[in-house]
């Protein structure tokens, strides 16, 4: 049924096609349900969610508060009042006022497809149903909003949820700390944590990483302008740092590793941790190959060294597996956990060994650190996306989205490679002549989809790198909407850019 057709694209008249399915591979409209498929048989009860119009057309509904005018305006205040470290405001000049599951209804009238899904936050896209309940059972039931760190009802059933999730061999004797909301304050706190537990204040991370923007956190990362971590190789294919890509390169790396640990002129002395994402999202779409995951698992555990898993954009069902480490069956004594844990609202937490649990009270605190709403939304989802076995229909669809791409990089050699796990995709565009980072198609990419009513961002070293966050709801037919409006983008922009 997903099966991608020979060469991924199909010409059908005019704009390039690519299939996912046998039928429908231009979806102009956005169904209500999945359709059952032979290798997933669990209904997804995906609700209703609106028409989605042609390519580049307008909305046939009423346009939003105020209409273009009104948005226009919302914009110009914006950029007026707002400071200059605006992101994604720059690249997507839309004014939302309408979502429901992948689409987005802005005031002028447009709707777009959402693949950012605020940066993989929204695990089952916008206002699902099961999350609005549970926030309104908490609103309905007088109970209150803010409460510190103090225990509640809801917290109770969001812990007990989690802990139901988590990796069976880390739940069994696992500690939780409520950070601040945001997924960069969980990094601190581990941090901190592991630095009091072991003593230690050496940190091994990867290039390329991207762990937040605090300045522990920031540290961390691979564009860190202050180094105070010993930066290692992370494996990759297309750029390895070695030359050969593959298992030779990774294996490689993790020779680098081992030898720099125990070379007593090495210069890095017995670090805190290490810390490590299971796929590199804002580094470029860089899955962590599971043998090499396994192999610093061992690295670490034979010397001492807790091993931090930032599952801050890759948990939840994202990559295929419910946490990005269970691809590889590695066990972490550390996993910083946010983004879809809150539902859609802001929570953060860090799950860790009890072994390290040794800090004092108040060593690491936060004022909204009990944020129930949240929490509320947070244990709904987590029980839709098990129960549900989301995270198994995101690995099949998109190792099929996968397949489309890379179908449709034989036809355009500006896609220099494809690559990503789960509903979490990347395509880096390349010169076709140099192989170099194309950053300005990139960025011609992102707008041209932007016209068409899809809405992507953009990640890698150069910002090359056209990243794919759809929910983890996504259906067939949206599937196929969703790359066909992809690969018309590509040529048009290649085309403006002159490259092909």
């Amino acid at each position: 049924m997903f099966e991608a057709q020979s060469g991924g694209a199909v010409r059908a008249g005019g704009p390039t096609v690519v299939a996912l399915t046998e039928q429908g591979a231009a979806a102009a409209q956005v169904p209500q349900a999945p359709q059952a498929s032979p290798v997933f048989q669990v209904p997804l009860e995906v609700p209703p969610v609106p028409q989605v119009p042609p390519q580049g057309s307008r909305g046939t509904g009423a346009a939003g508060p105020g209409g273009p005018a009104a948005a226009e305006g919302i914009l110009r205040r914006q950029a007026l009042r707002e400071s200059a470290a605006r992101t994604y405001a720059r690249s997507l000049p839309i004014v939302p006022v309408r979502a429901r599951g992948l689409t987005i209804e802005g005031a002028d009238g447009r709707r777009y497809l959402d693949c950012l899904s605020g940066a993989g936050t929204l695990a089952l896209g916008h206002n699902h149903p099961v999350v609005l309940e549970a926030v309104r059972g908490v609103l309905d039931s007088g109970a209150p909003l803010h409460v510190l760190d103090l225990a509640t009802p809801v917290k109770d059933a969001f812990t007990t949820e989690l802990f139901a999730c988590l990796p069976p061999a880390l739940s069994a004797d696992a500690r939780i700390q409520f950070c601040g909301p945001a997924g960069t304050d969980a990094v601190e706190a581990a941090l901190k944590l592991v630095r009091t537990a072991t003593g230690r204040s050496g940190l091994l991370a990867f290039t390329g990483a991207y762990h937040g923007m605090t300045a522990g956190a920031l540290g961390a990362s691979g564009g860190a302008p202050d180094v105070r971590v010993t930066r290692l190789p992370f494996p990759q294919d297309f750029r390895c740092p070695f030359g050969v890509g593959g298992p030779e390169g990774a294996r490689l790396g993790a020779r680098w590793t081992e030898s720099l640990l125990d070379d007593p002129k090495g210069g890095v002395p017995t670090p805190a941790a290490m810390i490590v994402e299971p796929v590199q999202g804002e580094g470029g779409v860089f899955p962590a190959p599971d043998a090499w995951l396994r192999r610093m698992r061992e690295i670490t555990e034979a010397r001492g060294i807790p091993l931090i898993a930032d599952e801050v954009q890759t948990g939840v069902g994202r990559t295929g597996a419910f946490w990005g480490v269970d691809l590889a069956g590695v066990v972490p004594d550390v996993m910083v956990l946010s983004k879809a844990i809150g539902g859609s609202l802001p929570l953060a937490v860090i799950v860790y060994r009890s072994g390290l649990d040794v800090w004092a009270p108040g060593a690491h605190a936060g004022t909204f650190r009990g944020n129930q709403l949240a929490m509320a939304a947070g244990a709904a989802t987590l029980a839709y996306v098990r129960k549900n076995r989301l995270a198994e229909r995101a690995g099949a669809l998109g190792e099929r989205m996968l397949a489309a791409l890379r179908g449709l990089a034989s036809d355009h050699p500006c896609i220099g490679d494809v690559r990503g796990r789960g509903l979490m995709i990347g395509v880096e565009l390349v010169d076709p002549e140099t192989g170099t980072a194309a950053q300005a198609l990139a960025a011609a990419v992102r707008q041209e989809c932007l016209n068409r009513g899809l809405i992507v961002e953009l990640g890698g070293r150069h910002s090359s790198v056209v990243r794919l966050l759809p929910p983890l709801t996504l259906t067939d037919e949206q599937a196929s909407a969703v790359l066909d409006r992809l690969a018309d983008a590509i040529p048009a922009a290649a085309a403006a850019c002159r490259l092909h």
